[in-house]
């Protein structure tokens, strides 16, 4: 499956981005989809992850911030962020879990955010 990823951008601390992964097929019985972020020189990090079932998952660092969703008829999943902080300054990628581990990955779509 091809994920691309849209909606990155600049905003200011305390706003809001909505990021948004197109697949190239459909999504409806992959295990999981979720987001990760990098920051050049660092490891990939799990943001959110969703499941074929709703089930969500966060990192503690955006619990309360971010919302993970999926339309499985759109074939997209979405990732709602809220009172960004300048450390959500990064490169955020889509991830789909087919065989049941994050092994498909889009282009990645910068946020940044300034104080």
């Amino acid at each position: 499956v091809q994920l691309v990823e849209s909606g990155g951008g600049l905003v200011q601390a305390g706003g809001s981005l909505r990021l948004s992964c197109a697949a190239s097929r459909s999504i409806f019985n992959i295990n999981a989809m979720g987001w990760y972020r990098q920051a050049p020189g660092k490891q990939r990090d799990l943001v959110a992850e969703i499941t074929s079932g709703g089930n969500t998952n966060y990192a503690d660092s955006v619990k309360g911030r971010f919302t993970i969703s999926r339309d499985n008829a759109k074939n997209k999943v979405y990732l709602q962020m809220n009172s960004l902080k300048p450390e959500d300054t990064v490169v955020y990628y889509c991830a789909a879990a087919p065989r049941g581990w994050f092994d498909h990955w889009g282009q990645g779509t910068q946020v940044t955010v300034s104080s």
